[in-house]
């Protein structure tokens, strides 16, 4: 498996390279037809200027023909860059995905604050630095073949002319770059950001409508949101005043080398010693040679746009979890049980001990119940028994995550079907319909499977149960992937007694060793020892 990994690998890079060799020849190949396209245009107002319908007609007949040639050419360039910029995006994406999601990363990047909306990154910025980085490599690679094909043919026409081609193009990038630089690419970045609030506050409405509905909420809601739209709202108006001014400056710069080369070239031709195609042959290499060397100005837009992201995208790739100097961290340990050895548990921030000094072991076969009064640490001990805070002194050790189930307060059930509901985390096509029919039985959802459908009826769960129908069906999931280790954080808060009751019983049918965090003191019948927070 892992050589063929790796052979498609090696496929899918020589598959990359190729295209951007094809993508290169394409552009050296519109540079050359640019050049004869100047040439040829040149040849037609020529013969027209001297009322020469022969040589007319021929230069005509080979202008268009090399347009005719040209145009695949230039469609297929096209094609391959969009085909290039497309893979790229894939490799990307699937990178940033397996680092964000890889030891609980992403827990943790939300979890500390650390950056904002990782969703909009992954799925926005990629695409805008595909795009956009290979748009400027190409347009970079053409500005340069550009550059050496039409200079020589300008240089040829008139020295004067290139010399303040040179300069102008000079002075264009430095007053872009000084005057509209740094400002635009700090807007930009912001405008990014406060973009992905708005949706995601947006989003937000979207997934807990039943409880804003519930609180009669809608209006605060209406506010938070229309805020976070106004915040969007003032900094594009910002933005758009900063593209104002650069707009000015680029359509004043463009637009005068339509007539630079015929005030430089007009006493030439007007005393008979050039002809009048060569101003038209000059002006096209003079406005070609100027797109390739103010490529910085023509492109500034875009190109602040496109920094903002990488920026993004660069803190999402190196943003690491503040640990204070000096702070102690949890030491984490792989074993047959769950021991906990003198362990003292902090917030992340370093700022809270929650838990101070305690020891207690879980063998394998027993099972265990953690109370306390709500903000004691319950269920900040869970999560540090998952490795998911590490703030504090002491050590844990528990068996390979692969063999722990949790069970958190509000379940989590991923899109898909019933069946992948059961399943979770693994894959529905290790067990058999029977097995999965059985888990929902155990689970005291018999007919859940047959009031939707059947199990590969896809529903958004989340919505569609209740608070105790959610909890039931991942207990369902429990007993169908039996791991080794259960860990259950009021994972029977929103069942009625008699729920709770069979659900718990039939744990303790299994072979699971299991610990609850739970405040009802029935469970108490269900635990073989009791572990009381203060």
């Amino acid at each position: 498996m892992a050589r063929c990994q790796t052979l498609l690998g090696i496929v899918r890079k020589w598959g990359a390279l190729a295209l951007l060799g094809a993508l290169l020849l394409l552009g050296l190949m519109s540079a050359a037809l640019l050049v004869l396209v100047s040439v040829f245009l040149g040849e037609v107002t020529s013969a027209l200027a001297a009322r020469e319908p022969e040589r007319f007609s021929q230069a005509l007949i080979q202008f268009l023909g090399v347009i005719l040639l040209g145009l695949p050419f230039l469609s297929l360039k096209t094609y391959i860059q969009a085909k290039l910029s497309l893979y790229w995006r894939k490799w990307l994406t699937d990178r940033a995905l397996k680092q964000y999601l890889e030891n609980q990363r992403f827990y943790q990047l939300n979890a500390n604050l650390l950056i904002d909306n990782p969703d909009q990154r992954i799925a926005e910025d990629i695409k805008t630095l595909t795009q956009q980085s290979l748009f400027f490599i190409v347009i970079a690679f053409d500005a340069v073949l550009q550059l050496a094909a039409f200079t020589g043919v300008l240089w040829s026409i008139s020295k004067p002319l290139m010399v303040f081609l040179i300069l102008y193009a000079i002075v264009g990038t430095t007053v872009t770059t000084a005057v509209f630089g740094r400002s635009l690419v700090g807007i930009n970045a912001e405008q990014l950001k406060r973009e992905a609030d708005f949706r995601f506050s947006l989003v937000r409405v979207r997934e807990n409508a039943e409880a804003i509905a519930s609180y009669q909420g809608q209006a605060l809601e209406s506010e938070q949101v229309w805020q976070r739209f106004l915040a969007v709202f003032h900094n594009f108006n910002h933005l758009i005043r900063w593209q104002l001014g650069l707009n000015f400056f680029q359509n004043g710069y463009q637009y005068l080398t339509f007539l630079l080369p015929a005030l430089i070239l007009a006493p030439a031709i007007l005393s008979g010693q050039q002809e009048i195609g060569v101003e038209a042959q000059a002006s096209t290499a003079f406005r070609i040679i100027l797109l390739a060397l103010a490529l910085v100005i023509k492109q500034f837009e875009q190109l602040t746009a496109l920094i903002a992201s990488v920026d993004r995208l660069d803190c999402l790739e190196t943003s690491t979890i503040p640990i204070p100097l000096n702070a102690p961290v949890i030491q984490m340990i792989e074993g047959d049980r769950i021991i906990l050895d003198h362990l003292t548990l902090h917030t992340p921030d370093y700022q809270t001990v929650l838990i101070q000094d305690l020891s207690f072991r879980l063998p394998p076969g027993e099972s265990l119940l953690i109370m306390g009064k709500s903000g004691v640490g319950k269920s900040s001990l869970l999560r540090a028994i998952a490795g998911l805070w590490q703030a504090g002194s002491g050590s844990i050790t528990r068996p390979p995550l692969e063999k722990i189930l949790f069970l958190p307060q509000r379940p989590y059930l991923p899109l898909g079907s019933l069946r992948h509901q059961l399943a979770y985390p693994h894959s529905p096509l290790n067990f058999t319909d029977e097995q999965l029919l059985q888990a929902l039985e155990q689970g005291n959802l018999p007919d859940l499977s047959t009031r939707f459908g059947g199990l590969d009826a896809i529903e958004d769960w989340s919505k569609l149960l209740s608070v105790g129908e959610q909890q039931r069906l991942v207990f369902a999931r429990l007993f169908l992937t039996q791991p080794t280790y259960a860990i259950l954080d009021e994972a029977t808060s929103g069942l009625d007694i008699a729920n709770e009751k069979r659900l718990y019983e039939q744990l303790q049918k299994t072979n699971m060793t299991y610990l609850s965090v739970g405040h009802r003191s029935m469970l108490r019948n269900y635990h073989q020892a009791v572990l009381q927070l203060s």
